[in-house]
């Protein structure tokens, strides 16, 4: 436990202290909504239709390789 020696050190501390609540609740606040984002329907489906036109591109270029058609 800290002693302090008058009240201008117990406001400057609790100062801080506030400050440093108030960076948390925004980093907070932001991760939160980096999560909302990321598991937004828009992103997700893009992730999706991303992912699936990956393959189908590889699938397309292996099977040019190696001489195969449809």
């Amino acid at each position: 436990m800290r002693v302090y020696n008058n009240f201008n050190e117990m406001d400057r501390d609790l100062k801080y202290i506030k400050l440093q609540q108030q960076v948390h609740q925004e980093t907070i606040k932001l991760q939160i909504n980096e999560v909302k984002e990321s598991l937004s329907a828009v992103s997700m489906l893009s992730n999706i239709i991303g992912t699936i036109t990956k393959k189908a591109v590889v699938l397309k270029v292996v099977n040019k390789v190696l001489g195969r058609k449809k």
